[in-house]
């Protein structure tokens, strides 16, 4: 199924020259990750301590863009510039998690959102993340199935926080935004699970 994710490899071949110079200097990957993961925490803290204000509202699409250039970076480090590492894996697979946690959560407390579809919609992410890692852990690969994954995600949550920095307040529109991430992540739990006994199967 479509996913923003199936762009990866051309967002990758465009920050490939930063990565390069990146590796030159000394910069590693766990280094990257962890400033993935602190800015996250640093942009969820500024939306959970002033909700529904402007700056945190719009810089929200710049810091997950931000975001997923910095794990696109990581991801390069590691595999091209011999930098995998056991340490790395853990990292990864943590900080998307927490950050995602920390960037979506802070809308459960505005008043036009509803609190069960947000906190819903973060739980189902993190078990769709689970699922995506117990295909290793059965034999198969890491599955990034979709229809809605991390990037999706972003884009979802991006989107909403520029209409809401810009006055829009509808609780109806947000819900049905929020009803829609909550079924797509279902079927995204459901597609990897499949796909991954699928890929055992053909082995």
């Amino acid at each position: 199924m479509p996913t923003i994710y199936q762009l990866k490899s051309r967002f990758q071949d465009l920050l490939r020259p930063l990565c390069q110079k990146l590796a030159k200097v000394g910069v590693t990957a766990n280094q990257i990750t962890l400033s993935a993961l602190g800015l996250s925490l640093l942009e969820g803290a500024a939306l959970w301590i002033f909700p529904g204000a402007f700056l945190p509202l719009i810089l929200l699409p710049v810091v997950l863009f931000v975001r997923m250039g910095l794990n696109a970076i990581d991801g390069m480090l590691a595999r091209e510039h011999d930098q995998k590492s056991d340490l790395g894996a853990i990292l990864n697979e943590l900080g998307d998690v927490i950050s995602d946690a920390a960037l979506y959560l802070p809308f459960a407390a505005l008043p036009f959102m509803s609190c069960e579809l947000v906190v819903g919609l973060v739980t189902l992410a993190i078990i769709g993340e689970m699922t995506g890692v117990i295909g290793v852990q059965i034999g198969a690969s890491r599955r990034y199935d979709g229809p809605f994954g991390k990037s999706d995600r972003a884009a979802l949550f991006g989107i909403c926080g520029v209409l809401i920095a810009f006055g829009l307040t509808a609780d109806v529109f947000f819900n049905i935004l929020m009803g829609i991430g909550v079924i797509l992540s279902a079927v995204t739990i459901w597609n990897r699970a499949k796909n991954a006994l699928k890929e055992l199967e053909s082995q």
